[in-house]
């Protein structure tokens, strides 16, 4: 083995330390009752995609409620992801404007876009119950009542809209500059 061969070696091994392949431990103090279902959504959406993937690819015989139960399912999963998203207030934003208005005007455009929230929220919670009420139809590979996900969706929004107006509520009793560090430190925890 030549030098350039040992050097080569040497490297690899130093660099070989410099990788951390330990488990980091895993936070779950944020993680609240109302997550729950989410989670549960989330699961059951991974059971029935494998259920499909095995029936239809190792089985040769596919099952065929599991696509269309899949797809609904996965709204659900949304929804009651984004209740946990209102929850802890972390739904995505443009951080960018903030850095250039006064605490107080920063303020003003907070409470605005919470309203604005809690508005989107509870005008499509009400759309759709409207939905919800209206439909009359059964999924078609299994006899349960396409109502039933609009009512789900339904009430997640109206837990969203609950949730966006405890963020309301708050906003508007904190000081700017609270307002204005509390963005500062949420848009420092996306990087």
């Amino acid at each position: 083995m030549d030098h350039s061969d040992q050097q080569n070696g040497r490297a690899s091994k130093e660099a070989r330390q410099e990788i951390d392949f330990g488990d980091d431990e895993v936070d779950i103090s944020d993680f609240n009752l109302v997550d729950l279902p989410g989670l549960i959504a989330l699961w059951g959406l991974a059971i029935i995609v494998f259920l499909q993937f095995f029936t239809r690819y190792v089985l040769n015989d596919s099952l065929a409620w599991t696509e269309e139960i899949a797809r609904y399912v996965l709204i659900v999963v949304a929804y009651f992801g984004a209740i946990s998203v209102t929850r802890k207030g972390t739904h995505i934003f443009l951080e960018f404007f903030y850095r250039y208005l006064s605490p107080i005007n920063g303020k003003r455009l907070n409470i605005a876009i919470e309203f604005l929230s809690l508005s989107f929220y509870a005008y499509l919670a009400y759309q759709a119950v409207i939905l919800a009420q209206k439909t009359r139809t059964k999924m078609a590979s299994v006899e349960i009542p396409k109502s039933l996900l609009y009512w789900l969706v339904a009430a997640s929004l109206v837990v969203m809209a609950i949730y966006s107006f405890v963020w309301l509520m708050r906003k508007i009793k904190q000081s700017p500059q609270d307002v204005m560090r509390e963005l500062e430190v949420h848009s420092h925890n996306e990087i």
